[in-house]
């Protein structure tokens, strides 16, 4: 049985999109669970579009999710190089084989002989078709030209009429007529392939089994299938994922929110996290289970479950899912990656992070029930490492002018500096003891309090925090506070 070899071929104009990343995934879950070989190739051969650091950044945000290639960029494989810009020879070589077999032609027009014509046609109402003028060059003519230093275009002939049926594997038998088509280009004037050229002769030559991507390639498919059989080539599977769509049903774009891996790596999102939204994208479980590992995803795909129907990219349900990954990963994995958002926040240093670790991993614990990304736990954390700056503005209208309350954080505040052990057991007890004696709702000392340790309405527990903070610090800040009241 062959084996399975399926391809990523992003072109590096920009950061790993969202859908980009999702069709990775796919490929690389059907490699994995069909015992096959998941190949990347960078499609650079658009010159005016390439930015410098993309491809980089691609390979970076493939890596970070776990999406490891067999073959490609840095890791190499026997039917290299996986870089078009690298295969000139090859897509030249094929193109002149066409050409000489009559199923291809060099054309000399020039842009705006063609603009002429488009614009013609456009005034009679009907789509703009190559006239395919130039196979009427005789071939001496043909070669005079290009000893010139001419150059051309080199065109495939397409048959005038007749169908293409893509057998697609997700949205079965779909049908192209070819009056829709023309003489398309499949090498420019400048020596570089089209991408539908380019596309085939390497997914041909890489031995591709199944071309597996994103639906707005599929009307790209006929011309595909044309170059296929112009060259002689045996077909591959082809299989078409449905479109990403806003959750207002137009097309994604930066306005919904990040769209890129990168993106949301910057803002604290997880891996795992990303990973399990982009398989739920277009593909669902037969059990309809939202939360799964890498592993219980791998065991159920199929693209018999992938759906035809778009798929909606939802931010708060990716933000949701965050939470409730950032809760459940392992302490020191989730600590080990809030650090760098700490530091980025000028809340610790490198050296703080080696040396505080433990202090530190108790801070992500406590706060990281109440938050949904790595950014919010450096936010939630700030207080622990700075003092408090101000207050918040609702709490203070809440807490702060209720009367009596300076003279509450007054006796909490001496009973806490009667501790010899400053820890869970003795600071709640105290408090409990003030609430009873008092009389006392428990919230009319645990809320100032709270406002006067960490400046905000909403905290871990009030006693974790007291114990992280300190005796020392603890007491500073309620002096603080009850100067704050007396003074306004």
């Amino acid at each position: 049985m062959e084996q399975v070899r399926v391809r990523f071929a992003p072109s590096p104009t920009g950061y790993l999109h969202i859908g980009g990343a999702r069709t990775a995934l796919f490929n690389w879950l059907f490699a994995q669970k069909n015992g096959g070989k998941f190949i990347l190739r960078i499609e650079d051969t658009d010159t005016a579009r390439l930015k410098e650091d993309s491809v980089s950044q691609i390979l970076t945000s493939l890596r970070w999710l776990g999406i490891n290639w067999d073959e490609g960029p840095e890791q190499g494989g026997e039917y290299g190089p996986y870089y078009q810009s690298e295969r000139q020879e090859l897509y030249l070589a094929e193109a002149e084989r066409l050409v000489n077999e009559g199923k291809a032609y060099y054309c000399f027009c020039q842009p705006d002989e063609l603009e002429a014509e488009r614009e013609k046609q456009r005034q009679l109402g009907k789509p703009y078709r190559y006239t395919g003028k130039c196979t009427a060059i005789e071939p001496a003519e043909v070669e005079r030209r290009l000893q010139q230093g001419q150059k051309p275009v080199i065109r495939l002939k397409v048959p005038p009429t007749g169908t293409i049926i893509v057998n697609d594997l997700i949205h079965g038998s779909v049908r192209f007529q070819n009056e829709q088509l023309d003489d398309f280009v499949i090498i420019k004037s400048n020596g570089m392939p089209a991408y539908n050229f380019a596309c085939v002769v390497d997914d041909y030559a890489m031995k591709i089994t199944h071309v597996m991507r994103a639906e707005e390639h599929l009307s790209n498919t006929p011309k595909q299938i044309h170059i296929y059989q112009a060259l002689g080539y045996s077909l591959p599977a082809f299989a078409h994922m449905p479109m990403i769509l806003a959750p207002d049903r137009s097309k994604l774009s930066k306005r919904h929110g990040a769209t890129s891996v990168e993106e949301f790596r910057g803002q604290g999102f997880l891996a795992p996290t990303i990973i399990n939204y982009l398989a739920l994208l277009g593909w669902s479980p037969k059990n309809e289970q939202e939360v799964l590992s890498i592993n219980e995803i791998l065991a159920e795909f199929t693209l018999e479950n992938v759906s035809k129907k778009a798929a909606v990219y939802d931010v708060k349900k990716l933000t949701w899912m965050n939470g409730l990954y950032l809760n459940s990963i392992d302490i020191d994995e989730i600590s080990g990656q809030a650090i760098p958002f700490m530091i980025s926040q000028g809340l610790i240093s490198n050296i703080d992070a080696k040396d505080n670790y433990d202090y530190i991993k108790k801070i992500v614990a406590a706060v990281r029930e109440r938050v949904k990304t790595l950014a919010e736990v450096a936010d939630a954390a700030q207080y622990f490492f700075k003092d408090v700056e101000y207050y918040d503005a609702k709490g203070i209208d809440k807490y702060f002018k209720k009367e009596g309350t300076a003279e509450l954080l007054a006796e909490g505040s001496k009973r806490l500096k009667q501790l010899t052990d400053f820890n869970l057991e003795t600071t709640e007890r105290v408090y409990r003891e003030l609430i009873e004696e008092k009389n006392i709702k428990g919230g009319d000392i645990i809320h100032p309090t709270r406002l006067a340790l960490t400046g905000k309405t909403m905290s871990p527990g009030l006693f974790d925090v007291m114990v992280l903070l300190g005796k020392e610090t603890c007491l500073k800040r309620l002096a603080a506070a009850i100067r704050y009241i007396d003074e306004r």
